[in-house]
C-alpha cells in the first residue's frame, strides 16, 4: 500500500470516528428539554460535526475509490459500541461483539479484494 493511500485510509478512519460522535450528541439532545440551551448546544455540535465531516468526506473520495470509502463507513458501528460504553455505560454483549467482528471482517475482505483489483490493473515493466 502506498504511503498516500495509508494516510488517506487513516484520515478516513479518524473522520468516521469524529462523525460517529454526532450520534452521541443526538442521544444527549434527546434527553434535554426541547429548545433548552443543552438541546441547542447539542444540535449546534451535530451541525458542526456534520459540516466538518462533509468537507473531509469530499477530500477522501477525491483520493480513494468511492466503493472503498463507503465500505469503510461501516466501522461507525464499532464506534457506536465504543461511545455507548464510554458515554452511556452500556454493556458490551456477545451479539454486539459478534456483529462488530462481522462488520470488520466484511470491511477487511472488501479492502483486500479492492487491493487485488488495483494490483491486477497495474502495468508491470
Amino acid at each position: 500500500m502506498k504511503s498516500s493511500n495509508a494516510k488517506t485510509l487513516l484520515f478516513l478512519q479518524l473522520l468516521l470516528m469524529f462523525y460517529s460522535l454526532s450520534g452521541v450528541l443526538s442521544k444527549l439532545a434527546s434527553g434535554a428539554p426541547f429548545m433548552s440551551w443543552q438541546f441547542m448546544c447539542c444540535y449546534g455540535g451535530i451541525i458542526a460535526l456534520l459540516g466538518i465531516y462533509a468537507i473531509g468526506w469530499q477530500q477522501v473520495i477525491k483520493r480513494m475509490p468511492l466503493t472503498s470509502a463507503y465500505a469503510n463507513r461501516a466501522v461507525t458501528v464499532i464506534w457506536g459500541i465504543i461511545w455507548g460504553v464510554v458515554f452511556f455505560q452500556e454493556s458490551v454483549t456477545l451479539p454486539k461483539v459478534f456483529g462488530a467482528i462481522l462488520v470488520l471482517s466484511g470491511v477487511a475482505l472488501f479492502a483486500f479484494a479492492d487491493a487485488d483489483d488495483a494490483d491486477d490493473g497495474e502495468v508491470e515493466e
